[in-house]
């Protein structure tokens, strides 16, 4: 689920380069990506609790 989330953020994050959007559009959509997949690295390190 995470994953998808990130190539769906980074799709729009590289449309927005290429469409030479506002810098702050594209640091917002950079920040969001930045987020989601230090969130997906965060669920890979969890330990199931035995």
């Amino acid at each position: 689920m995470l994953d998808e989330k990130i190539c769906k953020l980074r799709d729009k994050l590289n449309k927005c380069i290429s469409n030479g959007e506002d810098y702050s559009v594209i640091y917002k959509v950079s920040v969001e990506l930045d987020e989601l997949i230090a969130k997906y690295y965060a669920s890979m390190l969890e330990v199931p609790n035995k």
